[in-house]
């Protein structure tokens, strides 16, 4: 018999390192208790319909906008798989409201973030992000915002976080306080606890994905649909059942719609999906204020249009029940494009047609 092999053994345990990581994810929990649960408003429609529409509103976050929670989950996600590391950079490809949140959880944790971004993107959201601690790294050609992300991540012994990749996969859909199980426990004691159908938007899909798994997961019956904006990818794929579907521009809804199909988008989980004119989605975010008196970003009216439609549906049908949509941030971001006429004539959008439809739903449950 030959010599016994020897063992070996490579040892990188790091007690300095876990213990960065446990006060890390005590921070965000701790954050997370804190401001997790948000409110959620009911929107007056006319008492005949019998039907109930709610927003949960996101934008109360921290940060301002539903970004909140998906940045809170990869940050634990990734801290937990050990892909952060004190001092190292996170990186990401953002020029919006994950780019916000990302930047303010880094700085939480005190370790450097940047957002790899187009040159176009206004200066506006740059300084949103530079105000939570982040650096903004500015590209020519947008199409690369992440390979360049990953680039930097690599050459400076960071992380590249890739939202549309880990969105579906770093939130507990199971429970946790994710946004479903937020929604069934505020509806609790409403007069139709578990709503028809809840309507949610795409940027990367991790949201619709959450909301999908959990009624899933739970037992419930209420449909889940998706409204896309023009010139996103999302739609299509899943109308025609094709993952490789591309789109020539982008969306002008910022937040949602992609041109090509996100890993996140789990387009086997929902139910429905409405391609919604970005003129109609304007149209219904700026009509949301005479109603509840605030304003929001123009990716709450893409959904609150699909809302509308499925509620004239049940009115038409004299079903009872309610419908929940997402306001997902807040319209004072975008008082110079959303909220701006001149700059809705520039894009070529007319409202009108779509501002007298919503006035023949609110007179008569009907929109076309």
């Amino acid at each position: 018999m030959g010599e016994p092999l020897a063992t070996v053994d490579v040892n990188r345990y790091d007690p300095a390192h876990r213990a960065w990581v446990a006060d890390a994810v005590g921070r965000i929990r701790a954050e997370a208790n804190r401001s997790a649960d948000t409110h959620l408003i009911q929107v007056p429609l006319p008492a005949d319909w019998n039907v109930d529409l709610y927003l949960k509103d996101e934008s109360t976050h921290p940060t301002g906008s539903l970004k909140h929670r998906l940045a809170r989950s990869l940050f634990l996600h990734a801290l937990c798989n050990g892909w952060i590391r004190e001092g190292m950079p996170v990186i990401e490809a953002s020029s919006g409201s994950t780019a916000v949140s990302e930047a303010y959880f880094a700085r939480m944790i005190g370790v450097p973030f940047v957002a790899v971004m187009a040159e176009s993107t206004s200066r506006n959201k740059i300084e949103l992000i530079e105000r939570q601690g982040g650096r903004c790294h500015l590209i020519a050609d947008p199409s690369r915002v992440y390979d360049v992300a990953e680039q930097l991540a690599a050459e400076n012994g960071g992380h590249y976080m890739d939202q549309f990749t880990y969105a579906q996969q770093a939130t507990d859909w199971r429970g946790n306080n994710n946004i479903a199980e937020s929604i069934f426990e505020q509806l609790s004691l409403e007069r139709f606890p578990e709503p028809e159908w809840i309507v949610a938007t795409a940027g990367t899909g991790g949201t619709s994905a959450t909301i999908a798994r959990y009624l899933h997961y739970t037992g419930r019956r209420s449909g889940v649909c998706v409204a896309d904006p023009e010139n996103s990818a999302f739609f299509p794929a899943w109308r025609d059942d094709e993952c490789r579907t591309r789109t020539a521009v982008g969306s002008r809804i910022e937040g949602i719609g992609r041109q090509r199909v996100e890993p996140s988008f789990l387009g086997s989980a929902i139910d429905r999906m409405m391609s919604v004119p970005d003129a109609a989605s304007i149209a219904a975010v700026r009509h949301l204020e005479t109603l509840i008196g605030r304003r929001a970003g123009a990716s709450t009216g893409t959904g609150l249009w699909a809302a509308y439609r499925i509620i004239a549906e049940m009115v038409a049908a004299g079903r009872r029940g309610s419908v929940v949509a997402l306001l997902c941030d807040p319209g004072e971001r975008y008082l110079d494009k959303y909220y701006s006429d001149e700059w809705v004539t520039q894009a070529g959008l007319d409202l009108a047609p779509y501002q007298e439809q919503l006035a023949h739903f609110f007179g008569t449950g009907a929109l076309s």
